[in-house]
């Protein structure tokens, strides 16, 4: 079981143009909203990547107005998010070899960042309705091929749950709200 004090959240890429053109782009921005307001009740630290920003754009404005409340982005190049030195360094000074995945576009940039973390002794947990692809069957196969690789499967309500761990208090009620 996961455990919030041992995880950081991975936000992979959630940008300009492209970001519009996933599958069920409105039904992704909702669930990536709601496992960033999720994440900000446990303290969960959030990495917050972006793929070429001067060409691609930002990040979508309503995940930037969350994220900018606790973190920035980093820029990187490759598709792996593993493969740039600013966000390997902010990942290890975050001390958790948990790390919860979600972004765009699955087949790409989510499923290398995945391998490349489970291939250094990360465990990998990606949230499967807080990733998509502009083809849904290119998001399923990365998702197996994630799977096939090690990676652990969640959604955002089992995930805040599963963090959770109980059904009493003032988090517990926040998070109600936040899945209705």
């Amino acid at each position: 079981m996961l455990k919030p004090e041992n995880c950081v959240l991975v936000i992979i890429d959630v940008q300009g143009q492209l970001a519009r053109a996933m599958h069920q782009s409105e039904a992704l921005h909702h669930k990536l909203t709601q496992l960033i307001k999720g994440m900000q009740l446990f303290d969960v630290p959030i990495l917050w990547l972006e793929q070429l920003p001067d060409k691609l754009g930002g990040t979508s404005n309503v995940l930037a107005t969350e994220l900018i409340k606790t973190t920035e982005p980093i820029a990187k190049q490759h598709f792996s998010g593993w493969q740039c030195p600013m966000f390997r360094a902010k990942l290890k000074a975050q001390g958790s070899k948990q790390v919860i995945i979600a972004g765009i576009e699955t087949h790409v940039c989510v499923y290398q960042t995945c391998i490349d973390l489970l291939d250094n002794t990360y465990s990998a947990h990606i949230v499967v309705d807080a990733m998509s692809s502009r083809d849904p069957e290119h998001k399923q196969q990365a998702i197996e091929m994630m799977l096939a690789g090690g990676a652990r499967q969640t959604n955002v309500e089992s995930l805040l749950f599963e963090l959770q761990h109980e059904a009493i208090g003032e988090r517990f009620k926040a998070i109600l709200k936040l899945v209705k």
